[in-house]
């Protein structure tokens, strides 16, 4: 007979407290569950009169949902993930002994359950709500900005074509297919109040009026938005623009003459707040692994970046959260 090793007796000796380890007790500290889990509930299936296997709870299946953004998880792969991945388990609050583990059709269920309902974009605002509760989220100022996030450009797929709500775009000497994050943040903390997602050959500077929330005093935003202020949408919003001089003509500045020198510190001083916008795109992008949509149409990818940039702001926000939840 084959002796049981301690790590099947469940008696393995843990040496290290991995960063996943560490990143998963975090959040399961900082996401306003109870919050989010009101959001849901009222939409979410519920047990039927005739019996029939129950529904899984409306926090296990967010908490599976908000695994799959964080590690980048497909359907499949986060049903393959919760059976190879006790840890997994442990978070979304299933029995580590559950033959009966979620599977591929319910988390694809949950998923359409949010995109239906617009829950994604309430996701968003209820986590901005609570930062904001928090001293976290200020409205004083805004940055504006858009990424490009690629899609495949193949036509080897069932359908023979590429997906017909993506386009293409070219960005210096290279061309890109796919669609654009445009992103609104608070200048001072860098979260992300607002998002709009469009094909990737759309003009960044259309969307600036979507961007702003009115009650800003400031609106920050790159060269690509210059002669913003002269487009009908923006006449109404109340707020300063500060947009960048075109790089070509700053580098035309003579530094040795005074006044020269001052329009050159005072880009640098927009330069520095505009850098704000760019650590939303990075965490979504290298932390959370978003570089390419999972979805055909903009509308699934776009209620996806809600999630993402909603789970960006409490991962960007964290610290300062656990200091307040530990206090």
């Amino acid at each position: 007979m084959k002796q049981m090793s301690l790590g099947e007796s469940g008696f393995e000796r843990k040496t290290k407290r991995t960063r996943k380890r560490e990143f998963l007790d975090e959040m399961n500290l900082v996401v306003p569950w109870a919050e989010l889990v009101s959001l849901i509930a009222p939409h979410a299936p519920t047990p039927g009169a005739k019996g029939g296997r129950p529904p899984f709870a409306v926090e296990t299946m967010l908490r599976v949902h908000f695994l799959q953004q964080w590690f980048n998880l497909s359907d499949p792969a986060m049903e393959e993930a919760l059976y190879d991945t006790p840890m997994f388990r442990e978070f979304a609050g299933l029995d580590m002994d559950e033959g009966n583990l979620p599977d591929e059709s319910t988390i694809l269920r949950f998923r359409h359950l949010l995109e239906e309902r617009h829950l994604s974009v309430q996701i968003l605002a209820t986590v901005n709500a609570t930062l904001t509760a928090r001293g976290l989220l200020l409205k004083q100022g805004t940055v504006v900005d858009a990424t490009l996030i690629a899609a495949p450009s193949s036509t080897k797929n069932s359908t023979g074509s590429r997906d017909p709500e993506m386009h293409q775009t070219k960005k210096g000497n290279q061309w890109h297919f796919g669609m654009k994050a445009h992103i609104g943040v608070d200048a001072d903390s860098g979260l992300v109040h607002t998002v709009v997602g469009t094909a990737a050959n759309v003009n960044d500077m259309t969307q600036a009026h979507a961007l702003v929330h009115g009650e800003e005093a400031d609106v920050f935003a790159d060269a690509g938005y210059q002669g913003v202020v002269k487009r009908e949408e923006t006449q109404g919003i109340q707020a300063h623009w500060h947009v960048a001089m075109r790089p070509g003509k700053r580098r035309a500045l003579d530094k040795s003459r005074p006044v020269d020198k001052l329009i050159d510190e005072v880009e640098r001083i927009k330069a520095s707040i505009r850098a704000k916008v760019e650590h939303p795109f990075r965490v979504i992008k290298r932390q959370f692994g978003h570089v390419k949509v999972r979805y055909r149409g903009l509308a699934k990818n776009t209620a996806q970046l809600y999630t993402l940039f909603a789970l960006s702001n409490i991962w960007m926000a964290r610290r300062t959260l656990l200091r307040q939840v530990r206090a």
